[in-house]
């Protein structure tokens, strides 16, 4: 310390050392936390994806039932 304390020099060390470790692992769990949000971006994007490709098919069924319908006569 830079002036001197009531506190044992060991308990301010050790306080001193832990907020340097906090400090420190601030970037990598900054980091970690956008990882995560991007993971979870992309996750939602494929499901929604797999949505539209599923509406996609859907839709082609009904054409192509209602086309088939046309050339057979049927309504």
């Amino acid at each position: 310390m830079a002036f001197p304390t009531a506190v044992n020099d060991q308990i301010t060390n050790s306080v001193t050392q832990a907020n340097v470790k906090v400090l420190g692992d601030a970037p990598a769990m900054a980091m970690g936390a956008v990882y995560q949000a991007l993971a979870h971006s992309i996750g939602i994007m494929f499901e929604n994806a797999v949505s539209a490709q599923q509406q996609s098919n859907q839709l082609a069924q009904a054409v192509t039932t209602k086309c088939v319908q046309a050339l057979t006569g049927k309504n």
